[in-house]
């Protein structure tokens, strides 16, 4: 339209405020020829707006729209209301008034269906109808909120919530990780001053004074729209914060929230939380306070629970279970210790009777030979005296003197023979008894308990209780048994470093 040519101002015609819509569209028909030339003052023109808009939309329609902001004064309630696109872009947007006299019935009926108050970044169903007026412009009057509807598209949200989780892999992700052998220490994210959270601390400091297992709190606001972020936030700070106490990962994270509102719970229905709860490279537990309705985290946590009492009972029979099963495999372990003690006293006890019994046997057969010789050597010496004597009395006169020299011979030679076989037989004796002596000593040294007390160690593989004697037979993360002179100890190997060199040589054959 072209611009009105206001230096003819004073000619120009100007309408006086018209009565009703079809004055003023008559009045107009008349001047339609003339129009580029007229001013109309801007509250006739709003005027005209605003009975086309209530001719045109004199009746109630029903609008889905997202609550942008709400705000109430004096009972009324302000609504800004918008429309989105796929890519989250405002396409439309205008302001909604819910007046006193039906905000509280209408609101009452919404609170009542949907078990939460009415917030902003909800898509609802309004019954409107249109309005303008002239100094605050255009708005709509809500008449009433379907919360059905508002049921529908949170149960939609939740389900495209599920499908997009477990598209990407993260539905059951974390309940893919092992459930923690041993729960020493807990990363705990609640409300701050929460009943859920005095409850379960209750418990939690009854069992943390017994040095079983140490909970570390972190606080975060889990109701209303930042609910989700501070969630989030909570949970990669104290990751954190733990890591660089402990260098190492928690054993647990637990998220933990008393009952309360169902509405309350919608916050916690997040995909980006969710994302994180599912991606934790620890198992997380979750009790929220709820009886019916489940929220996400449940879904994507390692294991859920109705409440937060229910948690720390099950962080305790976990510990319970835990000292039970350590408690048998001690006694498990002490009593295969003791059988192999008894079994190598045994042992020992026997191989210490056969070498007394074989050096007795010894003994016996060498004193046997001693005799035996020694007779033999008088027989002899006999025979010879004898046959001397015969020969000498031949020859007594002519070999009188050789005779004697043979005798004296005969005799020093015979004596001297006795005292070296003498000899002989003891230098034998003593050393057997050396032998057997040195063979006792070596077998009571080698005494398992003896061995112990000298400082020295037996490991044993801790699942088949098999002895472990060369560095072969260790591998990373084994757990082995640790057997000492009093008492006994598990240790898990951290790194095997083989000596390549020595396990040669203990394979060259002897």
């Amino acid at each position: 339209m072209r611009k009105p040519n206001l230096s003819n101002i004073k000619q120009a015609k100007v309408l006086a405020p018209a009565k009703d819509l079809a004055t003023l569209e008559a009045e107009l028909a008349e001047q339609e020829d003339h129009l580029e030339d007229t001013v109309l003052r801007l509250s006739d023109y709003l005027s005209a707006v605003e009975m086309v808009i209530k001719q045109t939309f004199d009746h109630r329609v029903w609008v889905k729209a997202e609550i942008r902001n709400l705000s109430s004064k004096g009972g009324h309630y302000y609504f800004e209301l918008a429309e989105k696109d796929d890519d989250g872009k405002v396409v439309a947007s205008c302001r909604g008034n819910l007046w006193r006299f039906k905000a509280a019935r209408v609101l009452a009926k919404f609170e009542r269906a949907t078990g939460m108050p009415l917030e902003r970044d909800l898509t609802v169903l309004l019954k409107v109808s249109a309005g303008f007026h002239a100094q605050y412009g255009f708005s709509i009057t809500i008449e009433d909120i379907d919360p059905s509807y508002t049921l529908g598209d949170l149960a939609r949200q939740y389900a495209e919530m599920v499908d997009r989780l477990t598209g990407e892999g993260l539905l059951h992700l974390n309940q893919q990780l092992p459930t923690p052998f041993d729960i020493e220490h807990v990363l705990v994210i609640a409300p701050e001053k929460a009943a859920g959270l005095g409850d379960f601390q209750a418990d939690a400091d009854r069992l943390a004074s017994t040095g079983a297992c140490h909970f570390h709190y972190h606080n975060a606001t889990f109701q209303g729209n930042h609910a989700p972020a501070e969630i989030r936030q909570a949970i990669v700070s104290a990751q954190q914060q733990f890591y660089e106490i402990y260098q190492r990962l928690p054993d647990l994270l637990v998220i933990i929230r008393g009952g309360g509102a169902v509405g309350d719970l919608a916050y916690l229905n997040d995909y980006e939380l969710a994302a994180l709860v599912a991606e934790q490279p620890v198992p997380v537990w979750v009790g929220i306070g709820h009886e019916r309705d489940k929220v996400i985290l449940d879904e994507v946590a390692h294991t859920s629970f109705d409440t937060p009492s229910k948690v720390i009972a099950a962080i305790h029979s976990h510990l319970a279970q835990l000292v039970t099963q350590t408690l048998q495999y001690q006694a498990q372990i002490k009593q295969a210790a003791q059988r192999q003690l008894n079994t190598a006293e045994q042992q020992s006890t026997r191989q210490l009777s056969q070498i007394q019994s074989q050096t007795i046997g010894q003994l016996t057969a060498l004193r046997k030979d001693t005799d035996y010789a020694w007779r033999s050597i008088q027989q002899s010496a006999q025979r010879q005296v004898k046959q001397a004597a015969r020969l000498t009395a031949e020859r007594y006169t002519q070999t009188q003197t050789l005779a004697r020299q043979q005798l004296t011979k005969a005799a020093t030679n015979s004596k001297t023979h006795q005292e070296s076989i003498m000899q002989n037989v003891q230098q034998q004796i003593v050393q057997a008894k050396r032998d057997s002596e040195h063979l006792r000593d070596i077998v009571l040294l080698h005494r398992p308990s003896r061995v112990l007390k000298q400082g020295y160690t037996m490991l044993t593989d801790a699942k088949n209780n098999q002895t472990l004697t060369t560095s072969t037979q260790l591998s990373p993360e084994q757990t082995v048994n640790i057997i000492l002179k009093d008492g006994n100890a598990k240790a898990q190997i951290i790194d095997v470093n083989i000596d390549k060199k020595a396990t040669e040589t203990s394979d060259m054959p002897i």
